[in-house]
């Protein structure tokens, strides 16, 4: 017999989005400088040797001695009542009224956002977001399939003048904002803005997502109010949270608080994309809040990451080109700085990497009008003493 020859077809191509959402440079550079030797002001993480590890498996082991059939079952989407509970009697402690049914747990923040963008978002819709802002918030809302349109910002954030021109012009169905020490300036944004961020909204019908994964950081100066709370915003924002830099990131735990409308939609997206968060880490995360004090090891990351500040404050001079300038954040993970024009701050990462010291470039936080002589650096994950030979390090890279 002649044998057959069947012909193989190509699988059908990827969806076009997948195409199109670009892989984080912050993750490839995290991974280009996971060397030990190498001292990275690059990764947005929190200090490993600050995590309260003993109070946390005294947590886990708690809630798997005393009720493993529960918290190893399956569970309900909207997640553990009691860490429901802790969430709300935080956020009405510092002054903004949450009932527990009014919080959704997530898989971290990140799919906070996720949900939201599943929920609001139908290709072609416009999402405003400051420029530059959060870049997975980008890859996000490009999955989505949205328009995403950058407002201008100054020292203090958006600018409350061109966010109203461009809602007027563009008709955005959302406002994408990190108002406490955002990610990648390390700016905060002053109430006054954060009353016109309401107004704009209330006047044109927008949604605004508050994302705040960074607010209980303050380590000086005065908590400014989320606009979740002011007047004209309440019922349509959605405030995401997380206990990934305040408790342990691995845990991947975060939360978002909405409207009931929008908290209803957000619950049935997480039934499609994974059930519920994860069972025994929610049980031992309200095992911890019930047990220990989380303001008190709040207070001890919040002093060592001051004095991380100040030690990179204090080298940055000495350390960058003249012309340099930089910001002195109130608190959060990260200084934003600027090299004098005619410096690429990508182009001159792989010389840095070279003397084993490592920044994450402006350049992919921009939506558009990058600055190609900006970058970010993170302080959090060094010690003063650390944070010092690392500058001197990034001081070769200029000579």
């Amino acid at each position: 017999m002649t044998p057959q020859h069947t012909t193989i077809a190509a699988p059908p191509a990827l969806a076009a989005r997948a195409v199109s959402v670009g892989a984080s440079p912050v993750r490839e550079i995290l991974a280009l400088t996971a060397r030990p030797e190498v001292i990275s002001f690059a990764g947005g993480l929190p200090a490993p040797e600050l995590f309260d590890a003993a109070a946390i498996a005294e947590a886990y082991a708690r809630v798997l001695a005393e009720r493993p059939r529960k918290v190893l079952q399956y569970s309900t989407t909207e997640g553990d009542p009691a860490l429901r509970g802790a969430v709300a009697d935080r956020l009405t402690g510092r002054g903004l009224a949450t009932a527990a049914d009014g919080i959704l747990v997530t898989g971290g923040s990140q799919q906070g956002l996720a949900l939201v963008a599943t929920a609001l978002l139908e290709p072609g819709d416009v999402v405003l977001v400051e420029n530059p802002t959060y870049l997975a918030a980008l890859q996000c809302f490009g999955f989505a399939g949205a328009r995403v349109v950058p407002v201008p910002t100054d020292e203090d954030g958006v600018i409350p003048q061109a966010l109203e021109e461009l809602t007027l012009r563009e008709r955005p169905k959302l406002l994408y904002l990190v108002p406490n020490f955002q990610n990648p300036t390390g700016r905060t944004l002053p109430l006054a803005r954060r009353r016109a961020v309401a107004e704009v909204a209330a006047r044109h019908g927008l949604w605004i997502a508050e994302d705040d994964p960074y607010g209980e950081l303050r380590f000086e100066g005065e908590r400014v109010p989320w606009i979740a709370g002011l007047e004209g915003a309440a019922d349509r924002t959605v405030l995401l949270g997380s206990f990934s830099k305040i408790m342990a990131p691995g845990m991947r735990l975060g939360w978002l608080r909405a409207p009931a409308e929008l908290l209803r939609a957000c619950v049935i997206a997480k039934q499609a994309a994974d059930l519920h968060t994860s069972t025994v880490d929610q049980a031992a995360a309200a095992r911890y809040l019930a047990d220990h004090d989380l303001d008190a090891h709040l207070d001890r990351v919040r002093t060592a990451y001051r004095a991380r500040r100040d030690a990179l404050l204090a080298g940055l001079p000495a350390a960058l080109p003249a012309g340099s300038g930089w910001n002195r954040p109130e608190g959060g993970m990260f200084v934003w700085v600027r090299l004098p024009a005619g410096h690429d701050a990508t182009a001159l990462l792989r010389t840095a990497v070279g003397h084993d010291v490592a920044y994450v470039p402006g350049l992919p936080f921009f939506a558009e009008a990058a600055e190609p002589e900006a970058l970010r650096m993170s302080f959090t994950t060094h010690t003063p003493e650390e944070i010092g030979e690392g500058l001197r390090r990034l001081a070769k890279v200029f000579v």
